[in-house]
């Protein structure tokens, strides 16, 4: 698990008071799912089990919390003399370097370019949502923090908005559910109403290849895939934008001192990792 920003460079108490925040998401997860962490919820087209009773409520009375806490932990690192001395300066990567290097999502942003795939792939329902881009231009770990920060205020504001559009009727599709009837006969006995035994329905892979990519809170996450006309890739690949992002690290670190590293790894690797996560 990635260190905590924070945490990295000595101020412990914002990293316990994020257990709050935490500790109220996961519960939201629970509630939804049956599990805290490893959830295995989504399916092709829809989700395994409707949302329980009052969870929307709940999601939103979280949301109009967690944006007073965003704003206390602003008052609390963002204006701080001793955390501004520790990342203003540090670590800064050019314009130029970030795209040189293959960076992207916070890293990238705080370098001065606007790219953010919700907004350049116009992938999902983002488009019918009213949020916008945080950026810096500076380069150095405070912009990646200040990117960070933004992020989560503009994330309430995707989910209060995407909480009171959720439309009615099914929660799975049904004919990906049909297609698989004769291959799980089973599907609608009592042991598979459980959410962690249902399985998701599976279909043939075209013989092509394939790349689709979201923006995770880290930057890109991309899945490669070939197909050969079965139900299993011949070839498959994942890019991971945390591993992608630390590349840079060996360069940015050249004639630093210790507590200057721990201060650019914070940065790079996770900002308040727990609570975007």
């Amino acid at each position: 698990m990635a260190r905590p920003f924070h945490a990295d460079i000595g101020a412990q108490t914002p990293f316990f008071y994020i257990f709050r925040e935490r500790e109220l998401v996961y519960d939201l997860f629970e509630a939804a799912t049956g599990m805290r962490m490893m959830h295995n919820y989504f399916r092709i087209g829809g989700v395994a089990a409707d949302l329980p009773y009052g969870w929307i409520d709940k999601c939103l009375d979280f949301c109009d919390y967690f944006l007073t806490g965003v704003t206390e932990y602003q008052k609390l690192i963002t204006r701080n003399p001793i955390f501004l001395e520790r990342v203003e300066g540090v670590g800064i990567i050019g314009r130029d370097e970030v795209i040189n290097w293959g960076l992207s999502g916070p890293m990238l942003r705080a370098s001065g370019i606007q790219w953010d795939l919700r907004k350049i792939d116009h992938y999902e329902c983002y488009d019918e949502f009213d949020w916008e881009v945080q950026w810096q231009k500076e380069g150095d770990s405070l912009a990646r923090y200040l990117v960070r920060i933004g992020e989560m205020a503009e994330s309430i504001k995707i989910i209060q908005q995407a909480l009171e559009g959720i439309p009615g009727g099914p929660y799975e599709n049904l004919e990906i559910r049909y297609f698989d009837r004769k291959r799980y006969p089973e599907w609608h006995d009592f042991e598979y109403r459980f959410i962690s035994k249902k399985p998701s329905p599976t279909f043939e892979l075209p013989k092509q290849e394939l790349y689709v990519r979201v923006e995770a809170p880290k930057g890109e996450l991309g899945i490669f895939l070939i197909g050969d006309q079965s139900g299993f890739p011949w070839r498959w690949k994942i890019r991971p934008p945390g591993f992608i992002n630390l590349q840079i690290l060996p360069q940015l670190v050249k004639r630093m001192k210790l507590a200057d590293i721990m201060t650019i790894l914070g940065s790079i690797d996770i900002i308040m990792g727990e609570v975007d996560r």
